[in-house]
């Protein structure tokens, strides 16, 4: 997971284009967003956290800084 990419495609790309490159993943096809990442498993990685930060966005009114801070803790306290 890497929070530079993820920042990025949350700045860059619409909620239904997240989605739709999450979908192609998934079916194991090749999404129309370019999305770094070592292979698939953390191309969806990124995904589904810009993701869940678009979402934590829109429901809290929170900005984009915020909502990356409150998924890396979501995540830091998942796996302690």
């Amino acid at each position: 997971m890497k929070l530079p990419v993820i920042k990025h495609l949350a700045e860059t790309y619409t909620m239904e284009q997240l989605k739709t490159a999450e979908e192609a993943i998934l079916n194991e096809q090749k999404p129309k967003i370019t999305i770094e990442g070592e292979d698939e498993g953390e191309q969806l990685t990124h995904i589904i956290a810009a993701i869940a930060i678009m979402e934590d966005m829109a429901k809290n009114n929170t900005d984009l800084r915020t909502a990356l801070r409150n998924y890396t803790q979501r995540v830091r306290n998942s796996i302690s």
